[in-house]
């Protein structure tokens, strides 16, 4: 299996966005709050309205699952990007605050429930469709967080030490390999290496 990388081209990502606003307004503020806030997406899907309606910063329990057994929890807090402020306030503003915040369109077969968050699959076939839209491969729904870390320590290295703590990884090099970093440093210097000799 390949491993998901993140959205390397900040061109991409904004051809993605203005896409994504003109054909989805759900996915596109879903894709958006993914790409900045490194949120998983099974947090994010469980985000309701009243979590982000007129509020800077949305405070929530992270699940992580540990050992494949246990779910660890961890109180976590992040700002609504200034980017996306406004946007989101629109998306909310007909809905009720006990309202998740990417509701399906589709009632669930077994329950009848209408409203429920939608399905980490569905939420996959989004985002790969539009991947392939815009001829990425490897992409996956972790590619949202990881694009968010990505660029974070892109942007600045110094920002490692909290993409360590917001990712709960415990040593440099897991979050180096986690955001995609340790292959295109490994990239790099493998076309720096030339065994021709010049002149």
């Amino acid at each position: 299996m390949n491993e998901v990388q993140p959205i390397r081209d900040k061109s991409v990502i904004v051809q993605i966005k203005n896409y994504l606003k003109v054909t989805s307004f759900r996915n596109y503020i879903f894709f958006s709050m993914g790409i900045h806030s490194g949120l998983r997406v099974s947090d994010l899907l469980q985000l309701k309205v009243s979590s982000v309606r007129d509020q800077l910063h949305i405070n929530y329990v992270a699940e992580k699952t540990k050992n494949r057994k246990r779910k660890k929890k961890k109180r976590k807090k992040f700002i609504i990007h200034p980017d996306l402020y406004e946007d989101l306030m629109i998306y909310i503003e007909d809905m009720d605050d006990e309202d998740y915040l990417f509701p399906s369109r589709q009632r669930k077969k077994l329950t009848g429930a209408v409203g429920e968050p939608i399905h980490r699959v569905t939420a996959y076939k989004m985002i790969s469709g539009v991947a392939k839209r815009f001829g990425l491969t490897g992409i996956g729904v972790h590619s949202l967080r990881k694009t968010w870390g990505y660029h974070l320590y892109n942007d600045d290295p110094r920002n490692l030490a909290l993409l360590m703590e917001m990712f709960g990884h415990e040593d440099i090099a897991t979050t180096l390999l986690y955001i995609g970093n340790t292959q295109d440093s490994m990239d790099d210097a493998i076309r720096r290496l030339s065994f021709t000799q010049s002149g």
